[in-house]
């Protein structure tokens, strides 16, 4: 099972399982992958999947179609192959059932995160994505109005989304040093305690208030 992690600028906006023989992406609403930027096209590629292989195919887009740099027309995929469409990079990854919480590299001898004596944040460095999650104390965002008022969504994610696809949607991004918010698509930007989201990405502290497409949502960490 193959999977894409949509990113901009460093910052990883979304996650999307690949399912469907056919997976599109594009500006248009109707994609399955919608990345609303005015670099990609509306009909800008789609993914094909091919028994256990994943080939992708640019539409005649206006900016073309590029992996690891460089410009394709169609191609296989392969482990971690990067494709960029405009300032996106969509990085495929072959998933073996794991998420990044749960995948480390571990030295001889060292402790697995959360164990006693383990720094409570240690960086990347050579224990991989092991710190990820350990260091970050859960968190939740709870619906404050509209018809899913008190609704509570744990997120235990690496990325969550938030919003109304076509609309206007922000992901929720766990770090080694807490949750950021970033827009993702939309005109308007989200607002957090009334303030709108300037930049690429917000630091989110418990009791902030998101609100987005209407809807009113408290981020809460214990």
């Amino acid at each position: 099972m193959g999977k894409l992690v949509v990113s901009l600028d460093g910052v990883v906006i979304k996650e999307v399982q690949i399912t469907k023989d056919k997976t599109t992406l594009g500006r248009r609403p109707y994609n399955d992958i919608v990345i609303d930027n005015l670099a990609v096209s509306g009909e800008h590629a789609v993914l094909q999947m091919v028994g256990a292989d994943v080939f992708i195919e640019d539409l005649n887009s206006t900016n073309g179609t590029y992996i690891n740099g460089k410009a394709v027309k169609k191609q296989l995929l392969s482990h971690n192959d990067t494709v960029e469409i405009g300032k996106y990079k969509i990085k495929f990854i072959v998933d073996d059932g794991t998420d990044y919480e749960k995948t480390m590299i571990m030295k001889p001898g060292t402790r697995p995160p959360g164990a006693p004596g383990q720094p409570p944040h240690s960086g990347f460095g050579n224990s991989g994505f092991g710190s990820l999650g350990s260091s970050t104390i859960p968190a939740s965002i709870r619906v404050l109005n509209g018809a899913a008022a008190g609704r509570e969504v744990s997120l235990t994610k690496v990325v969550t989304t938030v919003g109304k696809p076509g609309v206007q949607v922000a992901s929720i991004t766990k770090r080694p040093g807490g949750y950021v918010l970033a827009h993702v698509e939309g005109a308007l930007q989200p607002t957090v305690n009334g303030n709108p989201v300037v930049g690429e990405t917000v630091h989110l502290k418990n009791g902030d208030v998101i609100e987005l497409a209407g809807t009113q949502m408290q981020f809460v960490q214990a």
